[in-house]
């Protein structure tokens, strides 16, 4: 059977004819910070700083005679182009009316908008939220329930605030073939690489062991009607985008979900194990906390965002992407943009352990 409709699934390779930017762009001047922050008509720049985290825009926690804002800079190709900027800055508007903990962005004197430009760039101006981002396996229990809660609800929401969508005929996985391909160029690069380290070093043995994996699960790659259903999703949610904040009883919660810039369709069920394998991981060896991750996914089906069968197929689908994932890779090899260096030994280390641990991981999101 043939798929007029079927479409690409993750991972996307990085493009290579594009040059890094993201964080490796030019800083912006202070004279053209203020001249941006006058058009938001929030008085006179006193202070900014550069916030840290983020690899694809710049942002910098700018305090005014006003008050303290985050102001965002679009650099990234895929998302710094207006229309796509403000149709996300409009689901952000209505999900907070909704009552979600979603910042909208601030009106600026262009008519209107929520976009202003200069030297060729896009910026946005939202309040600053306090609080502290904070890592999956440093929440309790009931924090992992409202966090599946939540995510299940922004999925809901989003149906009510964005265009409607068509299932797709099905979905293209990576082809392992490909993928071993790859593979092989990558650790031929990883040895010839000077200086060649330590990180040199655990990519080659990775990446032997990588190969191995591949040979050995190819029959397992996910059919392209295999996909849970599709829904507009945040489409990067993690703990970096996320603001905790203590309440009156001392508890946090989730005040802010940040960075909307990857704002987009997919099998919706994906995103929450991406999540999940981004929040609930040992940070050294890549594990995942199961305790943890079977209480977010059991609130996250309650929420009505998926059921245990959606969550299966979005399990098995994640763990073939991430089989034939090398993006962390092609960015230092191919590209030289080292950002993306320090997460590698986690996130190979993840990979080695899910593939032993399948079943746990299985029924950790499903039962």
């Amino acid at each position: 059977m043939t798929f007029s409709q079927t479409l690409a699934c993750a991972p996307a390779r990085p493009d290579l004819s594009a040059p890094p930017i993201g964080t490796l762009s030019p800083p912006v001047p202070r004279s053209a910070l203020a001249e941006v922050l006058a058009r938001f008509r929030v008085g006179r720049l006193l202070t900014a700083e550069p916030v840290a985290e983020g690899l694809l825009n710049r942002g910098y926690r700018v305090t005014t005679e006003a008050g303290a804002y985050f102001l965002k800079c679009y650099v990234d190709a895929a998302t710094a182009n207006r229309p796509k900027i403000l149709a996300h800055h409009r689901a952000m508007t209505d999900l907070h009316a909704l009552g979600l903990p979603v910042a909208p962005p601030l009106n600026c004197s262009d008519r209107g908008a929520t976009v202003a430009g200069l030297n060729g760039r896009l910026f946005a101006l939202f309040p600053w939220t306090d609080g502290r981002h904070r890592h999956g396996t440093e929440l309790e229990p009931p924090q992992c329930d409202a966090l599946g809660a939540l995510l299940g609800r922004l999925h809901g929401a989003l149906d009510d605030v964005c265009a409607p969508l068509d299932q797709p005929d099905g979905y293209r996985s990576a082809d392992p073939l490909d993928s071993a391909e790859l593979a092989r160029d990558l650790r031929r690069r990883a040895r010839e690489h000077r200086p060649n380290g330590d990180l040199d070093a655990l990519v080659v043995r990775r990446l032997d062991e990588r190969l191995e994996l591949l040979a050995e699960h190819a029959q397992r790659r996910p059919d392209p009607l295999a996909a849970p259903p599709t829904g507009w999703t945040h489409g990067d949610f993690h703990g970096l985008n996320l603001i905790h904040t203590a309440g009156p009883d001392g508890g946090e919660r989730v005040t802010a979900v940040l960075d909307w810039d990857k704002l987009g369709p997919q099998p919706r069920a994906e995103e929450a194990v991406r999540a999940a394998t981004l929040l609930f991981n040992d940070r050294t060896s890549g594990a995942l906390d199961l305790v943890r991750v079977r209480r977010y996914s059991q609130a996250y089906r309650a929420s009505g965002a998926a059921t245990a069968e959606h969550l299966a197929a979005a399990v098995h689908r994640v763990w073939w992407e991430r089989l034939n994932d090398f993006w962390m890779l092609q960015w230092r090899y191919q590209r030289a943009d080292h950002r993306a260096d320090p997460l590698y030994p986690a996130s190979a280390g993840q990979l080695a352990w899910w593939c032993q641990e399948y079943e746990q991981v299985l029924d950790a999101f499903a039962n």
